[in-house]
């Protein structure tokens, strides 16, 4: 492998030159005034930069893109690529003299082919515009990222987004067969296939998903687009006295060999929370919430019942849609509620299922060492937590939340498990991404990331 370290021979141009060549080359796609600057420095992790970046390019083209990576080559100044902004590691913030390069007018559903069910967006189409577009068709992009309504598929694709729904129907990654890419020079590549099957060389089409714009720019996707679910579904609500009840029933769900299509665990002072925000009743406790769909799903409800109440559950069960989005509703209510309490560190660690248990007995005795309370909601259907640190001031963590983080990984590394399941790293994690892969791995990633920008101009400071 051939890497070429980034030159720092001369100096850089000045700022004005390069916004000179993006005006020229772009035009009116190019802005520097303060309402285009300043939401830049921050996304939905709360984290803002030190200073607004240099400009703002609108691209509405492949070749707006290209044309603004060439210009950030030859004057060796960063780009940050960014959606909607939604992230929550920090992975689309910009700083001082470096290029936001918005893909957010790129939003478009280009191709639908019902009988080789897949779909051709731009990668600034919103999640859940684009289902709305799917549905005359029968079909859906199944990923279900919490932020659906308001994130675009291109950033959901560059984090590896997951959600509810992905126990059953899979992550992001599972989801897209094909890449158009632009990289760091401005060239343009074709990655991936139409096809279900394909093994020519190497899969760039993995690599590019969740590496959160530090080799690339997708400019376009062909994605998988599943038949709609139809008939019958059934959704279980169980209160339990304890996270620890309620992680075990999941963990016995599991380990059952049952696939429930939703299996979301609402830890205790969570559901607090989230009831004191929606103004509705809390009895205490716990919540697991599953849902089950298809030809199976009264059966699977029945087996999924049975096991909740042998555990300690307090159990409900419902067939209607309606009853299945409410619920789904409250637990989708969760960020927003942390967020009326103070400034939110939103985490994001996945363990093995079988522990589940372990990891929120974990966070327990970290919540009692350090005299803390730590919200936690897990998709407990595929063993991804979100743990939430609620903090007064900010935008800065203090140390005290940041040791007791760096004990929470800690812990999921030790268990077999992971720093992020589909937030991804950004700015945020960085310094444990060592503790995860190792000094040869991420000395290899660091190669690979070389070999795409070898003037590490793509995202920096994010991931590496």
């Amino acid at each position: 492998m051939s890497v070429t370290s980034p030159s720092h021979a001369s100096a850089p141009p000045s700022n004005g030159d390069v916004v000179a060549a993006l005006r020229a080359a772009l035009g009116d796609a190019v802005s520097t005034d303060a309402a285009s600057l300043e939401p830049a420095r921050s996304d939905k992790s709360g984290h803002l930069s030190a200073a607004a970046p240099l400009a703002v390019v609108t691209a509405a083209s492949i070749d707006d893109v290209q044309a603004t990576l060439r210009i950030a080559s030859q004057h060796r100044t960063p780009v940050v690529t960014r959606g909607a902004g939604t992230g929550l590691a920090g992975g689309a913030i910009a700083t001082a003299g470096e290029i936001v390069l918005s893909t957010l007018a790129m939003n478009r559903l280009l191709e639908v082919s019902v009988d080789d069910e897949i779909a051709v967006v731009q990668p600034g189409i919103i999640h859940a515009d684009l289902n709305a577009q799917l549905e005359p068709h029968g079909l859906w992009f199944a990923p279900d990222p919490a932020s659906r309504a308001i994130s675009t598929v291109g950033g959901n694709i560059a984090t590896n987004a997951g959600g509810l729904l992905c126990a059953k129907y899979g992550v992001t990654r599972d989801a897209v067969l094909g890449l158009k890419v632009v990289l760091a020079d401005g060239r343009l590549i074709e990655v991936g296939h139409r096809t279900v099957k394909g093994v020519t060389g190497l899969d760039f089409t993995a690599l590019m998903i969740g590496s959160e714009g530090t080799l690339g720019v997708i400019v376009e996707a062909t994605v998988k687009a599943k038949r709609l679910v139809t008939g019958p579904i059934a959704v279980m609500s169980a209160n339990f006295g304890t996270v620890d009840e309620a992680a075990r029933a999941a963990a016995v769900i599991t380990s059952s060999g049952l696939h429930p299509a939703i299996m979301e665990l609402i830890g205790e002072s969570a559901m607090a929370g989230i009831a004191a925000h929606l103004g509705i009743e809390h009895p205490g406790g716990s919540q697991l919430i599953v849902q089950t769909d298809g030809p199976a799903a009264q059966a699977e409800a029945d087996a999924i019942v049975a096991i909740m109440r042998s555990l300690g559950g307090t159990v409900e069960v419902s067939f209607e849609r309606a009853e299945a989005e409410r619920l789904f509703a409250v637990r989708r209510a969760f960020h927003p509620a942390m967020s009326t309490r103070g400034t939110v560190l939103i985490e994001d660690v996945c363990v093995p299922r079988s522990k589940l248990p372990a990891m929120f007995a974990a966070i327990g005795e970290i919540e009692e060492r350090y005299g803390i309370t730590i919200p936690t909601v897990a998709h407990a259907g595929d063993g991804n937590l979100h743990p939430n640190f609620v903090f007064d001031g900010g935008p800065e963590v203090p140390d005290l939340i940041w040791s007791a983080a760096d004990e929470l990984f800690l812990a999921a590394l030790r268990l077999g498990g992971t720093l992020t399941g589909e937030h991804g790293i950004g700015m945020l994690k960085r310094r444990w991404l060592g503790d995860e892969l190792g000094a040869d791995q991420l000395e290899l990633q660091k190669q690979v990331k070389a070999v795409f920008d070898p003037q590490g101009i793509l995202n920096p400071g994010k991931v590496f």
